[in-house]
């Protein structure tokens, strides 16, 4: 009985979580093709982007699209059809799913209905920037992406001040350099960033700056911009410049009742810091 026969027979019934190649599809583990080879169906967060992979490796594959706007809707499809006593494997785009990816409702699912579920790890485009960023890598925080609005994006960091963890965040080409502003305005221009882009890609570029020295970088040369990006950020030291939670919440109810002025005057004089440094806080908020 060959390989395949006995893999297929003994895993009825069972959800894979299969990580795929982030860029270079030299990254794809033996176990991964041999249980996307195996399996009944592919779950595939785009069937198209995903079938150029399986063609690569020569898999010949029923794909069944599961993204964000369908998941909640066609994961009790899958669930049926695991309890029928299909095989199913899970992969995203790129990377390991779930991790920024569709799949948490699907497994939530198989978790309820006592269905097994597997994972085939591999690749994941944090872990990989993480094991390069020469920062704390025993205690750290996955942020994923921020929110897209400027007030919303700034309100999260300042909730982050005092985050003593190293932080990894996502982050994609056209709000990049806003990340990176607000980051320089909430936390000082000297929090230390590693910037990893197009990882396992022929154009891979990994750079260490403080903020200020990463915006500069960037904009000397637009093509820097562009491309995919995790940003690996030092947790908050005693020593750092970032303005604390407290001081931003007090700035914030002040302004409600005063000129902005008067606002980082008074916030500056109860905390012991430099007026100048809050009113720019202040009007950044107030975009």
């Amino acid at each position: 009985m060959s390989y395949h026969k006995i893999y297929s027979d003994q895993n009825r019934m069972t959800l894979y979580i299969v990580a795929t190649p982030i860029g270079n599809l030299d990254d794809i583990t033996l176990r991964a093709i041999n249980t996307l080879k195996s399996v009944d169906l592919i779950a595939a967060e785009d069937t198209r982007h995903s079938g150029l992979l399986l063609q690569h490796l020569g898999i010949k594959a029923k794909l069944f699209a599961l993204h964000d706007h369908n998941e909640q809707e066609k994961a009790q499809v899958l669930i049926e059809k695991l309890k029928s006593g299909l095989s199913i494997a899970l992969i995203s785009d790129a990377g390991t799913p779930l991790i920024n990816d569709p799949g948490y409702h699907l497994v939530k699912a198989c978790r309820e209905n006592n269905i097994n579920v597997v994972p085939i790890p591999g690749a994941c485009a944090a872990i990989a920037a993480l094991s390069v960023a020469g920062l704390p890598s025993d205690k750290f925080s996955y942020e994923g992406f921020l929110p897209a609005k400027t007030k919303a994006r700034q309100d999260y960091l300042t909730t982050l001040c005092e985050e003593s963890r190293t932080m990894i965040f996502y982050e994609s080409t056209h709000r990049l350099l806003e990340t990176l502003n607000d980051m320089q305005t909430i936390w000082g221009c000297d929090k230390h960033i590693v910037l990893a882009k197009e990882l396992t890609k022929t154009w891979e570029t990994i750079v260490n700056y403080s903020v200020n020295e990463l915006i500069d970088w960037l904009q000397e040369d637009s093509n820097r911009q562009k491309g995919e990006f995790v940003l690996i950020v030092e947790g908050h030291s005693k020593t750092d410049n970032a303005i604390d939670a407290k001081v931003m919440t007090t700035l914030k109810l002040l302004v409600k009742e005063l000129p902005l002025k008067k606002a980082a005057a008074i916030t500056a004089e109860m905390y012991g810091l430099k007026k100048n440094q809050l009113y720019q806080i202040g009007l950044s908020l107030e975009n």
